[in-house]
Parts: C-alpha cells; structure tokens; sequence
C-alpha cells in the first residue's frame, strides 16, 4: 500500500458558522457553502478540509475527527488489508469522489482509505 497523502481532514464542530469565519478570517481558509475546502498541493493529490456539524452521522458521533487518507490504488490497499486481518467497516464504495473504505484503528477510531 502506496499513502500519498491526507486526502481529508474531518472534525466536528458546536458552533459550524462561527469555526468556518474563524478559520477563513485566521488561516485565509475559504470555506466554501459545503462547509470545506480542497487544498491542492499537487496536480494529483487533494487534501480537503472540511467541517461536520456534531449530529452529523458520516462518522461516529463520538468521534471527534476522522482521518481520511488517499491511497494510490484501493484494491491493492484492501489485498493488504486484507492480508494483514483489518477488518473492514464500510466494504468499497464508489460515488462521485472516487471509491472508499473504511476501517478503524486499535482504539476504535475510523479511518477512510480514498481512491480518487
């Protein structure tokens, strides 16, 4: 498995209109009316920045920040995976962005492994 980078940044957040001008106003991060941003350090890799309220149910509630990390190629990353015994959360899906899977860490934390 080949990591290229963060292909996102994930946190709740109590107050999401009050953290978006903060961070826009602080950092010179626009975020956009999706409530994030994609920064591009290079041609071929995203990172996106993005903030979720505290009841949004794309990642557990109780977990304050997930980690999105983007892989060259998802298939050889689950052939890994799937040799070392990670058991998976959410099996491969596609949508728009791309295709991903989820797995979570040893103290429970979930993980998305994205194929843009």
């Amino acid at each position: 498995m080949n990591i290229k980078g963060f292909g996102g940044i994930f946190w709740r957040t109590k107050n999401l209109e009050e953290i978006k001008k903060w961070y826009s106003k602080v950092l010179n991060i626009e975020i956009e009316n999706w409530n994030g941003t994609i920064i591009t350090p290079q041609s071929d890799n995203e990172t996106v920045f993005s903030f979720f309220s505290e009841s949004d149910s794309y990642f557990p509630t109780e977990q304050q920040v997930m980690l999105n990390f983007q892989v060259e190629n998802l298939d050889d990353s689950i052939k890994h995976l799937e040799k070392m015994g990670i058991p998976f959360v959410m099996d491969k899906t596609m949508n728009e962005f791309g295709q991903f899977i989820w797995i979570e860490d040893p103290e429970g934390r979930r993980i998305e492994l994205w194929e843009k």
